[in-house]
């Protein structure tokens, strides 16, 4: 596959989340929270061992900064603008303005993604794929997410779906837009590392921490495993 049709795969990955959503009433909270355990253990892989160095070497120091601009912007698009937002299915019923706000927020978060995926084939074809299975992991959560959401707010199942693909067309536009601007080309591995740190460590480890007995942290550790695991076949 080209790169292009990797990020086109991850972009459906929201659209996937959404249909879910809108083919059967509810998901079981256990099985969404395994899904979770298992990508944010993937995530924090790909970003701390993958993402981050290569970012190091590629931006000398400065790319520290950049690591924690990526890693601030996404707590403040998604959790200090946004009164209430998390990767999971919405149960309770919340107010039009906070799905929009959550809207935005996840489309700052999917344009990066779509920059982390140019960014990393753009070094080594084996370091995208393993960022293409980073962020398709979280792409089904997401679209789901933001699908429950609209739904929770009055919004009819079509609107869900649109806002799903809204999430999917910023994926592709961080993609070609990457290739065009050159400080996206220069410091989208550390944007990208910020942003995926932050989405498996701050978003989606809550999801499924404190919960009683040892299945979710075994699914979490099986999700890092398998990430050292393909990077280590992978040659990167």
């Amino acid at each position: 596959m080209t790169p292009l049709l990797y990020a086109v795969v991850a972009a459906l990955g929201n659209l996937a989340g959404a249909a879910a959503v809108t083919a059967r009433p509810r998901w079981s909270p256990r099985t969404l929270e395994l899904l979770l355990a298992f990508a944010a253990g993937f995530l924090v892989v790909v970003s701390l061992v993958g993402l981050l160095p290569e970012a190091v070497e590629r931006g000398g120091r400065d790319a520290a900064f950049v690591v924690l601009v990526g890693f601030l912007l996404v707590h403040l698009t998604q959790h200090a603008l946004v009164g209430h937002f998390h990767f999971g299915e919405e149960t309770h019923h919340v107010s039009r303005g906070v799905s929009v706000s959550a809207l935005v927020g996840l489309l700052l978060h999917t344009f990066v993604d779509g920059v982390a995926i140019a960014s990393a084939f753009g070094v080594d074809a084996r370091l995208g794929v393993l960022v293409f299975g980073a962020v398709l992991l979280h792409k089904v959560p997401e679209g789901l997410a933001i699908a429950s959401l609209w739904i929770a707010s009055g919004y009819s199942r079509r609107s869900a779906l649109g806002a799903a693909a809204a999430l999917g067309i910023a994926t592709i536009a961080g993609y070609a837009l990457t290739s065009v601007l050159d400080p996206l080309a220069h410091w989208g591995l550390a944007l990208s590392a910020g942003v995926t740190l932050y989405v498996g460590a701050s978003n989606l480890i809550p999801e499924f921490q404190g919960r009683s007995g040892w299945t979710h942290n075994l699914v979490f550790f099986v999700g890092c495993g398998i990430a050292l695991v393909l990077r280590t076949v992978l040659g990167h």
